[in-house]
């Protein structure tokens, strides 16, 4: 069952934690079976399970599948996905979910967009490298790299300033590593160099997920999509391609964002301002070769962006 503000009152959600020994039965077959299956299937099954696992995570860092949060942390303890430390993907997401500081080049950790006073003054290689990351192809690509370094760069002079949750952030990251080497050390067969190719893999897909997640408008209520897709896609993000709904409703379990939208389908669409697709299969068609959005916030400093920004809307 679901409270009317959208947070789950069960005590243990059951298909989260089915979930949760989906991606672990995964990440043990395919790293224990790479001899059998050769390395274009176990790459796969790994990518394919960490991808699931970070989708796992984010609910986790939303409260489910139990109410005790402790509880909830010691199921992702174990870094499985190797690049990106739990808390800080916890802090920055709940930080995100600032709904009127949306696509804020400053105060949204999850912007693609720049401020265009930077955008200036950066050189043509790399505003040809961030156009090419506004490409779905690009984001898959190069995507993850990108991302990756400005995120470290962000966290490594945040810890050098005395930021103490980042530094014990990866202190706690450190430690989740050594599960996964032990059993690399007593139990894997994957070459280390294949789980890297996967771990990074896992990420282009989820870039799928986030490419347009967002946009740049004057509402903050229009800023989030709803991506209709049912197939493979869906259930490796959890749902979350219904993501104005998972804005609307944060606490609500994934299981349950389909059948919420479904029987509000024509109010969600009106309040997002018809901000959405049918499937990722026509995003691609849109949008594998081509830019979605310019890389600099055009609307940043516009008096309806600032004055939403100012207050929830």
């Amino acid at each position: 069952m679901t409270a009317p503000g959208g947070e789950s009152t069960q005590a243990i959600e059951w298909p989260t934690l089915m979930i949760c020994c989906l991606c672990y039965a995964g990440f043990a077959l395919s790293t224990t079976t790479f001899e059998l299956v050769g390395p274009w299937v176990a790459g796969l099954a790994l990518t394919l399970s960490l991808t699931l696992y970070s989708s796992f995570s984010h609910e986790v860092l939303h409260g489910h599948p139990f109410r005790s949060a402790r509880l909830n942390t010691t199921l992702v303890f174990p870094a499985l996905g190797l690049l990106i430390p739990y808390h800080r993907f916890r802090d920055t997401h709940l930080a995100h979910h600032h709904d009127p500081a949306l696509t804020d080049p400053y105060d949204d950790p999850e912007s693609n967009f720049v401020d265009p006073a930077a955008w200036a003054r950066w050189g043509t290689l790399r505003r040809l490298l961030y156009t090419w990351n506004n490409t779905l192809l690009g984001r898959m690509l190069v995507g993850p790299l990108i991302g990756l370094a400005v995120f470290y760069k962000a966290d490594w002079y945040a810890s050098r300033h005395g930021n103490s949750p980042v530094r014990d952030a990866y202190i706690f990251h450190a430690l989740g590593l050594v599960p996964v080497a032990l059993w690399w050390v007593a139990v894997a067969d994957m070459p280390f160099w294949l789980y890297l190719a996967s771990a990074y893999a896992s990420h282009s897909v989820l870039k799928i997920r986030t490419f347009l997640e967002h946009r740049a408008h004057e509402r903050a209520r229009c800023r989030s999509v709803i991506i209709e897709d049912r197939g493979p896609l869906a259930f490796l993000f959890l749902q979350n391609n219904l993501h104005a709904v998972h804005h609307a409703h944060p606490r609500m379990p994934w299981y349950q964002l389909r059948a919420h939208y479904m029987a509000r389908r024509a109010a969600f669409l009106s309040r997002n301002g018809g901000y959405a697709y049918r499937s990722y299969a026509q995003i691609a068609r849109l949008f594998l070769f081509r830019t979605k959005d310019p890389v600099p916030h055009l609307l940043w400093q516009a008096p309806e962006f600032r004055a939403e920004r100012a207050a929830d809307p």
